[in-house]
């Protein structure tokens, strides 16, 4: 198979990328620790990509095929915040620059970075409201606080309601609705009676994921669509133009193996065998996925050509990882797909350079008996998006450990920075406890091996190679939350009690841990408020590490860090822990809002607090009780001096200063 390689002869795969090692602060003469060398691999023509996929899917296939099926949607992720000076707080989002000067003051989407705004439920540009409930778009007029127009939402046909995964980005008068058809069930696996080999395999359809593009100059109207047999990941958007990234796995039937338990083993052995056969003569088509623009006769397929189609220098994928390119103001029309053979789960952009992580196959599964765990990495691939075309491969690295969320990624003067959590295997000849002894309930002996370590990544050309880094954080605890400002970091890590580590990385070469603040519970989600400190959302703890509620807590980080003041509701919790979409903080008057849930209670509702620079304090709360079953707070924002909070059963504007109710609008069903 000949390819192209996009590194330089000397990062070859027999060359390791070697990672400085030791406890604390990084230095160029520290102990060496070898990690897996990545770069991505172009080809050279069709022929080689299909031989290349090919080899690859025959060496994974088994009796039953590839043996992971799709997954239902996209993976269950916490999408973070930007790096900003200390004392800032985010901005609007860039979907709102350029706005009328009439538009009030109004919050944007929480997302990671200013310059590149991500996917939610509702967004505002401050002259209207766009939300996504009961498979609809809803569109609110917040002058008048109505619901000024609906359109209805793909879906059904086999499939989940869209409403339940679908995400929403608005550009001008343009919203992309990006909808992941999920379907409500999958082939569980039961083999055909009668020893039938060849049978068809029953099933449902495969996901997929519909892109709409939708105008809203007057009444809205779907003006473009698109269609593909892939599953949503994540997107991000900088201007009018949409970055979005999708995976697949191989279009390829492999018929059930026989059931005859008299030689199942026989069975299963000649299946795998076919199964590679019909592997070897799938077309190339069965792994690139098709985007097809538009519906009836008028509608165009699209795929990426060959020569935008890459695999990691070490291994080749089974499943086709793909970046879109979308310009809202100019309609849906050829995507640009570009094609990694590699998996991938989360995304991280900053408006100039897009970085989607993954974690290899081999590594994904439990230890087969008698082989041991194998360590643990993660791969990171870094395009450049500062134009409006194709994104252009610029690098790609590895480190040890897995990620938490896109919070733990975060570019800065030139580096990327990545906080990871490792859990080393079991030392050579030690067996995993047994379940049914007692001495696997002294917690102090069968504690996972875990710690947390903090990278920072240079580019070297087609590389990301390690220029510092500060390990031994959280030994025997995994990172809960992670928050970039500027040249400092925060991480919090987790087990009995809540240490929130202080990291300088002004000096990327020498990061070191410069506080360290130890109290009970965790903060799931960090944020900076107006006067330079920092806001956590997360759960309360008793000594003995029992999560008891939610926790609200305000941290000094100006010297050593310390805990200034704190808010504690029991029983409760918020969906801000994992979706930080759901959080707003108003920096002008210190409103934060959260949607927290009291199972014990059985109720649901919207918090709002009053964070000052030395205390929280509740203001109160907004419930949509309807008695729908569907008026669980989902989002909030600011629309000049009135709180709108949103549920599937519709949103509510309060009087931002004293949640004085102003008006409920219940939002139609499809």
């Amino acid at each position: 198979m000949r390819a192209r390689i996009y590194a330089p002869l000397a990062s070859a795969v027999t060359l390791p990328l070697l990672l400085a090692g030791c406890s604390g602060s990084s230095a160029p003469d520290d102990k060496a620790v070898a990690a897996p060398p990545v770069r991505l691999v172009a080809y050279d023509g069709c022929d080689a990509l299909l031989d290349g996929l090919r080899r690859a899917t025959a060496e994974r296939v088994g009796p039953f095929g590839l043996g992971v099926p799709e997954p239902y949607g996209p993976l269950a992720r916490a999408d973070g915040e930007t790096a900003i000076p200390k004392g800032a707080v985010p901005g609007p989002s860039p979907a709102d620059a350029g706005r009328s000067a009439t538009a009030p003051q109004h919050s944007g989407t929480n997302s990671h970075e200013a310059g590149a705004d991500e996917p939610d439920l509702v967004k505002t540009d401050g002259r209207r409201i766009v939300a996504l409930a009961r498979g609809r778009l809803q569109v609110i007029d917040p002058a008048t606080r109505r619901v000024a127009h609906t359109l209805a939402l793909p879906g059904g046909d086999g499939y989940q309601a869209a409403s339940t995964n679908a995400r929403l980005l608005l550009s001008g008068d343009r919203a992309l609705v990006l909808t992941p058809r999920l379907p409500m069930v999958m082939y569980d696996g039961i083999r055909p009676r009668g020893g039938v080999e060849d049978a068809p395999r029953p099933g449902p359809p495969r996901p997929q994921t519909i892109l709409t593009l939708v105008d809203l100059s007057g009444a809205p109207k779907v003006i473009g669509s698109m269609t593909s047999d892939t599953v949503y990941v994540d997107a991000r958007m900088t201007g009018s133009v949409a970055r979005v990234v999708v995976r697949s796995t191989p279009r390829i039937d492999f018929p059930a193996p026989s059931r005859d338990p008299r030689s199942q083993q026989d069975a299963e052995r000649k299946a795998t065998e076919r199964n590679r056969e019909i592997v070897r003569k799938a077309p190339l088509d069965a792994w690139l996925p098709a985007f097809t623009v538009g519906e009836g006769s008028a509608a165009k397929t699209y795929r990426a050509p060959c020569e935008q189609v890459s695999r990691p220098a070490a291994y080749t994928g089974t499943s086709m990882l793909s970046v879109l390119t979308l310009d809202l103001s100019r309609g849906l029309g050829d995507p640009s797909p570009v094609g990694i053979a590699a998996d991938g789960e989360t995304v991280y952009g900053n408006g100039s350079s897009l970085y989607v992580t993954g974690t290899p196959p081999s590594l994904v599964g439990l230890p087969r008996k008698g082989i041991g765990p194998q360590p643990q990495h993660t791969d990171i691939h870094m395009f450049d998006v500062r134009g409006p075309g194709r994104p252009r491969y610029a690098a790609s690295g590895s480190v040890p450990g897995t990620l938490l969320n896109q919070y733990a990624l975060s570019e800065h003067g030139g580096n990327l920075r990545v906080a990871t959590t490792t859990t080393e295997p079991p030392k050579p000849g030690t067996q995993p406890p047994d379940p049914q002894s007692p001495a696997t309930q002294a917690p102090a002996t069968q504690a996972p091996s875990t710690q947390s370590t903090l990278y920072v990544l240079g580019r070297n050309g087609p590389r990301l190679d390690q220029v510092g880094r500060v390990d031994g954080l959280g030994k025997g605890e995994r990172i809960y939350s992670v928050r970039f400002i500027g040249a400092t970091a925060y991480v919090v890590t987790f087990r009995q009690v809540d240490p929130l580590y202080v990291l300088d990385l002004k000096d990327p070469r020498r990061p070191r841990v410069t506080g360290e603040l130890k109290i009970n519970g965790y903060s799931a989600y960090l944020h900076p408020t107006a006067d330079g400190k920092i806001l956590g959302i997360g759960r309360d703890a008793d000594a003995a590490g029992r999560t008891t509620g939610l926790l609200a807590s305000l941290f000094d980080v100006g010297g050593t860090p310390r805990r200034v003041a704190s808010y504690r509701l029991p029983g409760a919790a918020s969906a801000s822990d994992f979706e930080p979409h759901a959080f707003l903080y108003w920096p002008s008057t210190g409103l934060t809002v959260v949607p927290v849930s009291r199972p014990e209670a059985g109720t649901s509702e919207a918090l709002a607090l009053k964070v000052t620079g030395s205390g929280i304090s509740k203001v109160g709360t907004v419930r949509h009780g309807d008695g729908s079953g569907a008026d669980s707070v989902q989002r909030s924002l600011v629309v000049g001096d009135t709180l709108w909070t949103f549920s599937d059963a519709g949103a509510r504007a309060t009087d931002a200063a004293t949640l004085a109710d102003r008006a409920w609008l219940p939002f139609a069903q499809r």
